[in-house]
């Protein structure tokens, strides 16, 4: 019993979680635009009007990434520059 009355006042005196509603552009989903050519796919990744990446998913290799540099140039990575959640459920 007095298990129970103790387990009760801890749950009772503990404040309660509260969500928090975060308005920053940074943490918005990216419109994706989806393009084919011959050779490869591309998804462009914008963010409030401005491009912010594109993945290249070439018929033959590994996907890339080209993030903006210098003015108009992009650069090519290996992994995305997003901050977007992402989860694998299943690999194989």
């Amino acid at each position: 019993m007095l298990k129970k009355l103790t387990l009760a006042a801890v749950l009772a005196l503990t404040p309660l979680a509260q969500a928090e509603v975060v308005d920053d552009p940074a943490l918005t989903e990216p419109e994706i635009t989806i393009t084919h050519d011959g050779e490869s796919t591309y998804y462009e990744y914008t963010v409030n009007g401005q491009l912010r990446e594109i993945k290249v998913v070439p018929k033959v290799g590994k996907p890339y990434y080209l993030v903006p540099a210098d003015g108009s140039k992009f650069i090519r990575v290996e992994e995305s520059q997003l901050l977007i959640p992402k989860w694998v459920i299943f690999r194989w």
